[in-house]
């Protein structure tokens, strides 16, 4: 199964252009798609509905997106109807299989004074797969404090891990007519988590080296896929400075429950992309 997780930017690439469909060239053939920093009515895109041009150029894609938050950008009454016109920011996940169920994680945050600090968020997405259902998330931490991503990370890490004490989304559907959705254990979290590795966020959610035993697979903590696999690279170049080796920073991951360690087949990143000051992450899980 090959999932691929990217931040979009907006749609603007290095070169300044917005060009969606060479972000979806980028991403197309993927079972399982993660973005990040989709959005509508964004006055950085003029105002692009992203979610629709996405979905209208993979049109046989299942998806959903899930906004962090909505600001209003000048709804008004037209023809004696109200007209809705809101600033969307989030995440995006699209799958060549239905999706069973989702459901979207705010973030904790701090106001900030100078630095702009939208709203965080996690979309997770059940989804059937040759391993079996799997819970998917499309990721986006903060980028400016690491006491801040330190808190998102605990808040997903619970939220994440009690899927199976607290049933997903909805359960008593029987009451209504139709079957419970599955409650998988595995899950593969997927996006920018604006962390470098060996943080303090980062160690959080993998867990600290021990000086015998390495790394040990535990319940409660995640696989850096990447890591485990012995193929990492960078994720992201900086826009004014694309070509300067020393501002390539990894900070896109996909993390995977301990169960699922051993079907990571392979990752890597697609250094050729130029949709976005991201670059596409892919990982391949084998049955």
């Amino acid at each position: 199964m090959k999932c691929v997780s990217y931040n979009i930017q907006y749609g603007i690439g290095l070169d300044k252009r917005y060009d969606i469909a060479r972000i979806v060239d980028a991403v197309r053939g993927a079972d399982l798609i993660a973005l990040q920093e989709v959005s509508r009515n964004n006055p950085s895109n003029q105002g692009r509905d992203m979610p629709a041009e996405i979905r209208a150029l993979l049109p046989d894609y299942f998806s959903v997106y899930g906004p962090s938050f909505e600001i209003d950008m000048g709804s008004h009454v037209k023809d004696g109807k109200a007209v809705d016109l809101r600033f969307q920011f989030g995440n995006m996940i699209l799958s060549k299989t239905p999706i069973f169920a989702s459901r979207n994680f705010l973030l904790p945050r701090r106001r900030s004074i100078a630095k702009m600090n939208f709203q965080r968020s996690a979309l997770e997405a059940l989804v059937d797969t040759p391993l079996g259902p799997i819970r998917f998330y499309s990721t986006h931490l903060d980028h400016r404090s690491p006491d801040e991503r330190l808190m998102q990370i605990r808040h997903l890490m619970e939220r994440v891990l009690a899927y199976l004490h607290e049933g997903g989304g909805l359960t008593g559907v029987a009451e209504m007519g139709f079957p419970e959705p599955p409650r998988p254990e595995n899950a593969v979290l997927l996006g920018d988590f604006n962390m470098l590795r060996g943080s303090p966020e980062y160690l959080e959610m993998t867990g600290s080296i021990d000086h015998e035993f390495g790394l040990p697979l535990v319940a409660d903590k995640f696989v850096d896929a990447a890591a485990h696999l012995k193929s990492e690279s960078h994720s992201w170049v900086d826009p004014e400075r694309p070509t300067d080796a020393a501002r390539h920073k990894r900070i896109d991951y996909a993390f995977v429950t301990a169960a699922l360690a051993a079907h990571l087949a392979s990752a890597h990143v697609d250094i050729d992309a130029r949709g976005s000051d991201h670059l596409p992450l892919w990982l391949d899980l084998a049955a």
